[in-house]
Order: C-alpha cells, then structure tokens, then sequence
C-alpha cells in the first residue's frame, strides 16, 4: 500500500488498511477506506493550496465517517480543527466560532437551521457538508511537531468556555500516553457515545481505538436497551464512560427480568477494562457496579487543557472515590494558596502538572494562558489530597471548596456521604455567602417522595461532623448538566 498522507500524523491508519475502524449501524468501514475517505477531504479543504496554514476549520458531526475523516483531514491539511457540540445552542456555537475566528463551518444536512444560518450570517462564515468539498488530489502536507492541531472548549462551568489549543505533539502524547497505560490494542472492540468536542471521546475512546488498530462503534446517543443488547452479544471489550452513564445502565439493569440482566452483566464482567471519567464517580456506584458485573471501575482524572494526568492502575488496586497515580511522564506536585509546595498527603492541596500531553495556549487569551501557568507548572484549580499514594480529588478550588467558619469543606465529600441516603439519588452541594459563617453548605438533590430535609440532616450527622452537614436544601427534578454530564454549579447559585 503506498504510503497515506494522512500517516504523517496518525501513521497507524496504513498498517492495518482490511481491518474494520468503524462500525455505524450495518455499515463497517476499514482503515482503508478512512484512508481514502479522509485523503479526500484534505485536498477538498486544501483546493489546491500547499497548506491551511493554521486555519480553524469548524465541523459540526455527529459520531460518523464524516467526524472522523474531518478530523484526521484538518490536520494533516495544516489546519486547527475545531470540533463542535452537535447540542449546542445557537448561542454556545456563535461564541465557539468568534472565539476560534472560523471562517467556514462543515456540517452535517440534518444540523442546519434557520437559527444557525443566522449565526453564521453574522460571523461571515461559509457554510457547507463535507460532500460539498471539491475533488482535488492534494500534494504531501509539511507537518511539525509544534504546530496548532486541536481545539476544544473548556466546560464553562466557571466561565465562558475558552479554546484550548493543543499542538501535534500534546496531542500524539496523549493518545501514546494511554494505549500504554491502559493496554490498548488491535483486538479492542469498543463503543463511542460520548461527545466528540471533548478529550474524553475524541482522544480516550476515537483516537486511542483508531491508533491501535481497533474497532469503535458510533453511536449518535447512549440508549441503555440498544447497547445493553450488544454488550450481551459480547461486542465490546472496552467500555468507556461517564459516572452518569453507569448509573444509567444500574437503573436500566434493575428494572430486566432476571435472565436478561445476566447477559448484560456478564457481557460487561468479560470486558477487559471498564473506565469512568469527566466527572467523580460516586463510591456507591462504583461499589454497585462492581457487585454486577464484578468490573472494578478504573476511574481517573484529566482536563481539557491536559488529557489524563492521573489514573488508578489497569493492573492493580482500583480504589473507590480515588483517581489513581500520575502516569508516565506526567509530573505533580500540590501547592497552597501562595503557591508554596505541599509535602504532606493529608493537608489539601492544589494539583500543579507538568506533562508532555499539556495544552499549547488558550486561543487569543494570552492572559488566562500566562496566569494558567506558574513557572511552567499548570494550575488545575483542582484540590486534592493523598491516600495512601492514590489521589483522591476534593473538587474545584472555585467551586467546590467551601469555607465555613474556618474550615475548608469539600462538597464532593459531603455529596459522596448524601449520596448513600435511599431517598437520594442525585445531589449537587455548593457554598452560599453568609454573613457570619463567610459560606454555608447548600444541597439540590433530586429525591424520591419520602425525602425530608430535617431527618436527612439528622441522619448526616452520624456520617459528617455538624459543620459538613447541609443547612440549605432544594429539591429538583433535575440537576444542570453540561453535554459532559458535570453539574454545572454556578446555575445553582440562584437556587438559594
């Protein structure tokens, strides 16, 4: 087989071209046909140009050949590629595209709308499907390590979402850095559900699966029945997901008769590797999910501007409500408010990383990019301590550390204890201002009927000291999630 352009960056596309990459519905696509498909694409996009030269190319796709062919295309033409959330709102994609400075978006047919006509209008950005671009054979791309590859936007649950900008080679460390971590290979047959416009499905499961030579099945959502079946049929060896998706997959479990619900957990215990992730997995579902299908969920941590920075062990103790250890390559430490080293485990501490697979910049925000950085260690922003040698993360500095009356509270601790009560099933816990305690704990949870806020205070008083427990409570329906499944928490503030 001559040699793809597209391998300059993504080489193990040519070395496996007959094996299946893809699996949409009836249809199976092999690596040599994304070949072909994504070669294609770069000459449409190039239109006899030597090089995008950096160029943010939008696409708005659902999990298909388009998304995948797209992706590897834009950067092997030289452009920036820029994913977008198929759910988003008009309003969210008008702030994605001025923040990246497109000037075309590719989109699927079925996405276009007199809503996004009109942002696009405004922005003066072509609009066009990826079967619109023209037939150009493309000369071979120049392509360097240090060049703008990706970008993705934070989850905007502190802010306006930023673009995160990752070069070839964060992005190259991110993908190298996992297969070997988490034993990747040819044989994984694994499922694509999550959103395509963050790490978590496009580096963890796309990337990862595509570079070993493996199989991934796209699917445009997560529906329990339709994947539950194949999970029984033993399709998959490789799951990976979201805490949400699991306690899903629980409900759903609960409600089959008896033989069913045995196929499908013993579809998930002859997996070899069930991974949770973008949002702390709660202890009782892990514990749960453990005594189902007999997988110990390997849960770990990782941000937009990093990939993954710390994991529990693919062979090893997996420990409940922690995330593991850094992995190779990846170096932590953990600093006070002053940005003074903290050397013991048991005093909170925010995480600082230095790592290979770190972002490049935040597109045209070189302020947020400088203060990010404190001689050249990124600040996560994340606050954790250490167990034993495993991390286990208390939450967001800005978000879900709350100081009250001069203690510092971690709400996914309270939210983890809530969380055991029957009458619970969701919660989210903030801190609200208050004039004498500075914060006070703050609880949404979304409860059944027999729910009653004075005996589940009374009731948290055995399992958190009297200053952790909850003095304000809301019940909801519904907690606001972002397309990740976070609790977007400064939606909450209003609540109280």
């Amino acid at each position: 087989m001559a040699t793809n352009h597209q391998a300059l960056w993504f080489p193990p596309l040519e070395e496996c071209p007959e094996r299946t990459a893809l699996i949409d519905g009836e249809t199976e696509v092999s690596y040599r046909e994304v070949c072909t498909y994504s070669e294609r694409l770069r000459g449409g996009l190039l239109n006899g140009e030597a090089s995008l030269d950096g160029e943010r190319v939008a696409f708005l796709y659902p999990a298909s050949i388009e998304y995948v062919g797209l992706f590897i295309a834009v950067i092997a033409a030289g452009g920036l590629a820029v994913p977008l959330s198929v759910h988003a709102a008009p309003a969210e994609l008008h702030h994605c595209l001025d923040t990246a400075g497109c000037r075309r978006l590719i989109l699927a047919d079925e996405l276009r709308s007199d809503a996004l006509d009109v942002v696009c209008a405004d922005l003066s950005i072509n609009l066009l499907s990826a079967n619109e671009l023209p037939h150009i054979a493309p000369a071979p791309p120049t392509l360097a390590d240090d060049q703008r590859a990706l970008m993705v936007f934070t989850s905007g649950t502190t802010g306006k979402p930023k673009g995160v900008v990752h070069t070839l080679a964060s992005l190259r460390a991110q993908i190298t850095s996992l297969i070997g971590a988490w034993g990747w290979s040819a044989d994984d047959r694994i499922p694509l559900f999550l959103p395509l416009h963050h790490v978590h499905g496009i580096v963890n499961v796309l990337c990862c699966a595509l570079w070993s030579g493996a199989a991934v099945s796209l699917f445009r959502r997560f529906d329990a029945q339709t994947i539950g079946h194949q999970v029984a049929d033993g399709q998959f060896n490789v799951f990976m997901a979201v805490p949400t998706i699991y306690v899903k997959l629980i409900a759903y479990l609960d409600t089959l008769p008896a033989e069913d619900r045995g196929a499908i957990t013993q579809g998930f215990r002859s997996m070899r590797l069930n991974v949770s992730g973008s949002a702390a997995c709660p202890v009782s579902v892990f514990e749960r999910w453990q005594e189902l299908t007999h997988q110990p969920l390997l849960e770990r941590y990782g941000m937009t501007e990093l990939g993954m920075a710390l994991s529990n062990p693919y062979r090893g103790e997996r420990r409940p409500g922690h995330v593991g250890q850094p992995l190779p390559g990846v170096v932590i430490k953990r600093v006070d408010e002053a940005g003074n080293d903290i050397t013991d485990s048991d005093v909170p501490g925010e995480l600082a990383v230095k790592s290979s697979t770190s972002f490049y910049e935040y597109w045209e925000r070189p302020d947020a990019t400088e203060e990010a950085f404190d001689d050249g260690w990124f600040l996560t922003g994340d606050i954790a301590v250490i167990d034993d040698g495993y991390y286990r993360i208390l939450g967001r500095a800005s978000i879900d550390i709350i100081k009250s009356g001069g203690y510092k509270l971690s709400a996914l601790e309270i939210e983890a204890a809530l969380l055991e009560h029957p009458s619970i099933s969701e919660v989210a816990v903030i801190g609200v201002p208050d004039n004498e305690w500075g914060e006070v704990v703050a609880a949404a949870v979304v409860a059944n009927r027999d729910f009653d806020a004075d005996a589940v205070s009374q009731w948290c008083v055995d399992k958190l000291s009297i200053y952790k427990v909850p003095r304000l409570w809301q019940i909801t329906d519904a907690l606001p999630r972002n397309a990740m499944g976070k609790v977007t928490k400064p939606d909450l503030r209003s609540w109280f």
